[in-house]
């Protein structure tokens, strides 16, 4: 039997490279400073040796605390308030809201976790995916 489980929730954090057309996300059951934390190290794993990843974030509490642990191959790039056009994981997250996410009624709170994480494996396996819808024209990341 299928109901609304409004008390269950996932999130999924994801960031993406349009220039690698490339994504690293965790989907997990709560939003704070630590799983912003586990999610800098899932970032930091993907980026490529004797490189550095910019990841852009806007004023989520989670994103400025002072206990976030940020890797040295990170460095964070917040955007002004109100701006979501500057950030192409917007885009990301539109996509996939409206493909894969919503209007969705689920049975447990398993089969959320399960629909995020299939979402974003759908996403990250269709080539040249990332790189169409999160590209912005006036930022250019050379690829090595």
């Amino acid at each position: 039997m299928k109901r609304d489980q409004r008390r269950a929730n996932a999130y999924i954090f994801g960031a993406v490279c349009p220039s690698r057309d490339v994504g690293a996300a965790l989907v997990l059951p709560y939003v704070n400073t630590e799983a912003m934390s586990l999610h800098l190290k899932e970032i930091s794993k993907a980026v490529q040796p004797k490189s550095h990843a910019v990841v852009i974030v806007d004023g989520a509490g989670w994103h400025k605390s002072k206990d976030l642990e940020v890797p040295k191959n990170i460095t964070l790039m917040p955007i002004p308030p109100y701006s979501p056009e500057l950030n192409g994981q917007e885009n990301i997250w539109q996509y996939l809201r409206q493909n894969y996410l919503a209007g969705r009624i689920f049975k447990t709170a398993d089969d959320i976790i399960d629909v995020c994480c299939k979402a974003w494996e759908s996403l990250t396996s269709e080539v040249n995916r990332i790189r169409s819808i999160a590209s912005r024209s006036w930022f250019q990341c050379p690829v090595s």
